[in-house]
């Protein structure tokens, strides 16, 4: 007589659903390394900006080492909430509540960052300040624009796979300190080149009023992914 070996059962509908998880997981496991590399590196640049920008004088270094923490604490508020999607016990009620606080969080370190840097634009306007230069900030400048559009973009895609607004705002957060570099680099070169010392407050006032407007759009959860 011959003999069968008996079958497992498959749940039904479990081949989707188990599919769709593994990969919502791999997409925070992601998003958590990209956050991790985000606090490590803007504390380093943020260390090293600060101290270059009170050596010499320079109001925007200075702001754009002060930004990188800022950065950091949108990192931290990712942190937390990839963390809590990553524990299995939490119901998806509980999820969207987290999501609606970390959107709110990211959203209120955009405000932060934009009234810091109006701020920073009209105290430079008015005060005149003529920077010394400073190679240590011109090179670390230059090298946070590559990490940051890389950061960004890396944001922007796990956004996307994971649908959160959230994360999508903190990937705006990384894209306003990638222009911010772009202005700080624009007025060092500006001002030792040619004396235009009120360049890069003029780009500031620029970059600040995107960052409010997406800041006003990530506090009411608009545009989500």
């Amino acid at each position: 007589m011959s003999t069968m070996s008996p079958s497992i059962p498959s749940s039904p509908g479990c081949s989707k659903p188990c599919s769709t998880a593994s990969t919502n997981q791999g997409a925070v496991h992601r998003a958590l390394k990209l956050e991790y590399l985000t606090v490590g590196w803007n504390l380093v640049e943020g260390i090293i900006a600060v101290a270059a920008g009170l050596i010499a004088g320079s109001v925007a270094i200075l702001g754009f080492g002060i930004d990188s923490f800022v950065e950091c604490a949108s990192a931290a508020v990712m942190i937390w909430r990839l963390r809590a999607e990553r524990a299995s016990s939490r119901t998806p009620e509980r999820l969207e509540e987290l999501e609606h606080r970390a959107r709110r969080l990211v959203a209120a370190s955009l405000i932060v960052l934009a009234v810091y840097v109006t701020v920073d634009a009209v105290h430079t306007l008015w005060s005149a300040d003529r920077p010394s230069f400073s190679a240590v900030g011109l090179v670390l400048i230059i090298v946070s624009i590559g990490v940051m559009l890389w950061l960004a973009r890396a944001k922007r895609r796990v956004a996307r796979e994971l649908g959160s607004r959230a994360m999508e705002a903190d990937a705006f957060q990384t894209t306003a300190c990638w222009w911010l570099s772009l202005a700080a680099l624009v007025g060092i070169a500006l001002n030792g080149a040619f004396g235009w010392w009120w360049a890069d407050p003029v780009a500031g006032f620029a970059i600040a009023a995107l960052v409010a407007k997406e800041a006003r759009e990530a506090w009411k959860g608009e545009h989500c992914c």
